[in-house]
């Protein structure tokens, strides 16, 4: 039985027009009431769960994995590359700042052990039928934004009205033509009623998703969520913006009057009482300002430097505590991907021939202390990712989109393509050079007397690579010493923030190739992954840079926000995947097992920590007879 209870509803009556038609009606009218009134149960619950039951009670009193007792108080500071000129983290225009979405809350949340589901915040209970096809929220009367003013469900249609008409392009296109109707029924009742034809299954919890602004505050300062703007919107959540200094320093401050200080969502988490941001031009500064104590908590990113550079005096005496904290999340999906609007990477095999060329395996022997773990998936690290050759379960997915010409029969009974192997003991492996070599030979790309590779008409096949992080260069030049050992005019330039953000981004898509991350969806993938693949996102999302487009991948897409189960779910994506990879259309490259934490040994976090997240910003909580110690010895100012 599903948590909450479940009324029996019975449907509306059709109202009769006057007319000539007034008799037939009531004829069908009258007969009607010997048939029995087909029932709608409707579920009236504190949450709701994409399968199965909800795990917490109605009555809980607090997750699972916080401490209910940390306390509240100090200060935690972590740092940010490049730059800031925006607090508006929904337009495209600006580079937003950290943490620039920290003052606003949805009507539901979810938690940190949990992917499936999304509990009441800013409502008490919400309503839905049995189908999910459309939802009403009963929202909460103690809810306040920041300045003190009311939150009604005003503010709900207006915040859905303007991500409808002003969110991001990619979004837009996806999302809009799901909803059919969003009425208010009353200051503190709002019901989504969801568009025919549309998946179900995930509506309710996404209209209870969209970030809440006050209607008020946004009207009457003329605000506009598609520009950026250095002054925030006005929200419900537990933090405000306390100062900053622009391009360098972030400082958000704990609202001492904030509405849902004891909501059982809220006990034992937003324990700081400031949280500050420090921007760095590069990671090495990063660096140097952690030891010297100008910020206190690092999550390190390079194994390098995780595996080398910690042996400072304070990680030695211990005033710095180095932690790994196991992870249970999906893989990041860090590929190489390529722009597939460009003529050079039509053909499938020049692609394939490409990947050949990126040496895992020598980069993470002689560049990352063998603390990398290879993807080959862009579902890696979960059981999503396809594997071996398809089942039975993968293959009622894929024959009707072979039988209609969609995808080729070889998907059925093919092994799903892998991440090249390559020797470990020098970067250039010559059998995957040879194997490179024939597909573009077949490909029409042959070598040139001056040891490119040009087409018919003479094009040279050209590979030009950009982003903004230097701590790419020692893994990328590699590739690209590769990729010119095969007669490819390759190259990887380090560029500036703006200028990546202008390059990468719509309409623009200006790159050859790119190193990012592919969209996934996480642990329970839906609608966002329409926003990275389906054909309707290939020239305005910049989820989409590749510029993708498949309709056997539209066909699977639909599917995946159709699934009833988790097992359907997983033999949807895994298909997917299976598509996906056989075309070769990212250079998969690796990904991080575990978090790599140091921070100032005045901090303290719950002795389970959620699988989903290290939490430092919410469950955490800070010592202060720790930190009056480490600034009486002088680690700390």
């Amino acid at each position: 039985m599903r948590r909450g209870k479940q009324v029996a509803a019975a449907e509306k009556a059709t109202r009769m027009s006057h007319g000539p038609l007034m008799a037939g009606a009531l004829v069908v009218a009258l007969g009607a009431l010997a048939l029995p009134v087909r029932a709608e149960t409707v579920i009236t619950s504190h949450g709701i769960s994409t399968f199965g039951d909800l795990a917490l009670p109605a009555d809980f009193t607090h997750l699972p994995y916080v401490n209910p007792d940390a306390p509240k108080g100090g200060e935690i500071s972590q740092w940010a590359p490049g730059s800031f000129d925006s607090f508006n983290p929904y337009a495209i225009a600006g580079n937003s700042a950290a943490l620039s979405s920290i003052f606003y809350e949805s009507i539901l949340s979810g938690t940190l052990d949990d992917v499936s589901a999304a509990y009441c915040l800013l409502c008490e209970t919400m309503e839905y039928p049995e189908d999910r096809s459309w939802v009403i929220f009963n929202l909460r009367k103690d809810v306040t934004f920041s300045d003190g003013t009311p939150f009604t469900a005003d503010d709900v249609l207006f915040s859905y009205e303007l991500f409808r008409d002003k969110g991001i392009p990619e979004f837009r296109a996806v999302s809009n033509a799901k909803y059919q109707s969003v009425e208010v029924l009353d200051p503190y009742r709002i019901k989504f009623t969801f568009a025919p034809g549309t998946p179900f299954r995930d509506m309710p919890a996404q209209a209870g998703s969209t970030p809440i602004f006050s209607r008020k505050h946004y009207e009457e300062n003329n605000r506009d969520l598609e520009k950026s703007s250095l002054e925030p919107f006005l929200g419900t959540g537990p933090y405000v913006l306390e100062s900053f200094k622009p391009g360098q320093q972030i400082i958000y401050a704990r609202d001492p009057d904030y509405w849902g200080e004891k909501h059982p969502l809220n006990i034992g988490q937003n324990n700081f009482d400031r949280i500050r941001i420090e921007y760095f031009g590069d990671d090495n500064a990063a660096m140097e300002a952690f030891k010297a104590g100008v910020y206190t908590f690092r999550n390190e990113s390079l194994p390098k430097r995780w595996a080398s550079d910690y042996n400072f005096p304070a990680v030695t005496s211990g005033d710095i505590v180095k932690e790994v904290i196991p992870s249970g999340n999906i893989a990041g999906g860090q590929s190489i991907i390529f722009n597939l609007r460009r003529p050079q990477f039509q053909d499938p095999r020049v692609r394939q021939a490409l990947g050949l060329m990126f040496n895992f395996e020598w980069s993470n022997k002689a560049l990352f202390y063998g603390l990398f773990a290879r993807v080959n998936s862009i579902w890696e690290n979960s059981d999503m990712a396809a594997t071996g050759v398809p089942g039975p379960d993968e293959i009622a997915l894929l024959q009707p989109l072979v039988d209609e010409g969609l995808l080729p029969a070889s998907i059925l009974t093919d092994e799903v393509p892998m991440g090249s192997v390559s020797s470990e003991e020098t970067n250039l492996d010559r059998r995957n050079l040879r194997r490179a070599s024939a597909l573009l030979d077949e490909a029409g790309w042959p070598v040139g007397g001056d040891g490119i590779r040009r087409n018919d008409k003479g094009e040279r096949l050209r590979m030009q690579m950009v982003h903004s992080r230097t701590d790419l260069l020692p893994v990328m030049n590699a590739y690209v010493e590769n990729l010119r050992a095969l007669g490819v005019d390759a190259s990887f330039d380090i560029i500036d923030d703006p200028q990546l953000q202008e390059r990468a981004s719509p309409p623009n898509f200006d790159f050859d190739a790119l190193p990012t991350t592919v969209v996934n969806g996480g642990l329970e993938p839906g609608s966002v992954l329409k926003q990275a693949w389906a054909s309707v996102a290939k020239d305005n999302s910049s989820r989409n840079r590749m510029g993708y487009a498949n309709p056997a991948v539209d066909r699977l897409l639909d599917k995946v926000e159709a699934a009833e189960s988790r097992a359907e779910l997983t033999s949807v994506i895994k298909a997917l995947d299976r598509v996906l990879r056989s075309e070769y259309v990212i250079v998969p490259r690796y990904y991080k097992r575990d978090n790599w934490v140091a921070y100032y040994n005045m901090y303290e976090h719950p002795e389970t920590l959620p699988p989903y997240s290290v939490g430092e910003l919410s469950i955490w909580w800070y010592n202060a007879e720790k930190a009056d110690a480490l600034k009486a010895r002088g680690v700390l100012k």
